[in-house]
């Protein structure tokens, strides 16, 4: 069909709009993010400690719609299963075992996606979660899971505070005193990342005291 000029005018306009919308589209998504990371970094530091399993669920189901949103987004994902380890963690006890294999079952996701996963952070927390879990038949829990999760991790970014303090806990657990004690002063070390600055501050005020009880 021949086109007139005013006919490719209005097709012009409708791609110019089309092209327009789609920043809009990235910026919306990065702004619910950050609002997101920042009010969970508010929870998890700042907030006290009855009133942070009710921000955290609140927080989760605010992560769950933004993954459902966008699907294929690692580092929404990273942080749905971020937070819903915050809960579970918060929650604590068998009730709060779904909570944490729904954080495993996102965070891997993520991974398949970004195998870096968000600079090591997916790794950190899968760590955590394969830590702290109970095995089987309860629960997911492996131990040489973790540790594969944490050295993964400590590849990507050798001098960060999470993955130094929270692979220092799991040494200790294990018995390893003398690893435990040289991850924990790297944790104290550490480098904070600019986006994560409280929660960093925190883990390193933790990491201070695993060494001094090491």
């Amino acid at each position: 069909m021949r086109t007139t000029p005013f006919s490719r005018l209005l097709i012009a306009a409708a791609l110019g709009s089309t092209l327009a919308l789609a920043p809009l589209t990235a910026i919306a998504y990065e702004s619910e993010l950050f609002s997101l990371k920042n009010r969970w970094e508010h929870t998890v530091t700042e907030m006290p400690a009855n009133q942070r399993e009710s921000t955290l669920r609140s927080l989760a189901g605010e992560a769950e719609q933004l993954a459902s949103q966008n699907p294929n987004e690692a580092d929404v994902l990273i942080w749905q299963g971020i937070v819903l380890a915050s809960y579970a963690r918060e929650r604590g006890g068998l009730g709060a075992l779904g909570t944490a294999g729904d954080a495993r079952d996102v965070l891997e996701r993520a991974i398949e996606i970004d195998p870096q996963g968000g600079n090591g952070s997916a790794y950190v927390t899968l760590g955590a979660l394969y830590d702290r879990a109970p095995g089987r038949p309860l629960g997911f829990g492996n131990s040489n899971t973790a540790e594969r999760m944490f050295q993964r991790a400590l590849e990507i970014r050798p001098d960060g505070i999470d993955v130094n303090y929270y692979y220092a806990a799991f040494l200790k657990e294990e018995g390893n005193t003398q690893a435990a004690r040289e991850h924990a002063q790297r944790a104290v070390n550490g480098t904070a990342r600019e986006n994560r600055l409280l929660s960093d501050e925190a883990l390193r005020r933790d990491a201070e005291a695993l060494l001094q009880a090491l």
